[in-house]
């Protein structure tokens, strides 16, 4: 029985060189596939999304593991798997030009209150997803954007106008207020001292 549990837990299925090129090419086809795919799969910006990047995991364990249950198959191709991302990520931290081919510019989808609609279109983000996330950070109308840009890491990043319109209309609001104070202010005292020798 311990000869049995040992086999399955600590001996790997398969040789390690085998585990180590297949987690390299699952790493290299889905770090293209999702640039090509677009930053909004990154952002998972609908439900879709989330459930593709799910299984996308799920379909390509396999992959990487082989025909190895083991515990030590296992965490040896996770471990090849973060050192394997931690190399890309300092080589790419050292490469910047690289890095900015790889992971690609952001983009711009709001612009001055108006959106870009040939942007949304080419990132396959609808209008009212792009409304939702600028709610999500508490901005009522798209019009009171200043710019919004589509990350590279698929993150929605708004600037807001300054002033939006509400504080605009709020700042009419409050110095008509304040002329009608000092106007009545105004009035008052002229009818103060009429008042006081009559009575």
């Amino acid at each position: 029985m311990w000869h049995t549990l040992y086999q399955d837990m600590i001996v790997p299925g398969v040789p390690v060189l085998e585990k180590v090129l297949r987690t390299l090419g699952v790493y290299v086809f889905l770090l293209v596939g999702l640039r090509l795919a677009g930053k909004r799969e990154l952002g998972q910006l609908n439900p879709f999304d989330l459930v593709v990047l799910l299984v996308l995991s799920n379909t390509v364990q396999n992959a990487i593991i082989g025909n190895d249950n083991s515990l030590v198959g296992g965490l040896l191709g996770a471990a090849i798997l973060l050192t394997l991302n931690y190399g890309v990520v300092r080589f790419l931290y050292r490469h910047p030009a690289l890095d900015r081919l790889i992971e690609g510019d952001s983009d711009v989808l709001v612009r001055d209150g108006r959106v870009l609609e040939h942007r949304l279109e080419r990132e396959l983000i609808t209008p009212a997803q792009l409304e939702a996330a600028a709610r999500r950070q508490g901005i009522e109308r798209l019009s009171d954007v200043k710019s919004c840009r589509l990350e590279t890491g698929g993150a929605l990043t708004f600037v807001t106008r300054d002033p939006t319109a509400d504080d605009r209309r709020h700042g009419d609001i409050m110095s008509r207020l304040d002329a009608i104070e000092s106007r009545q202010a105004e009035l008052l005292s002229r009818l103060s001292p009429a008042a006081g020798p009559g009575a």
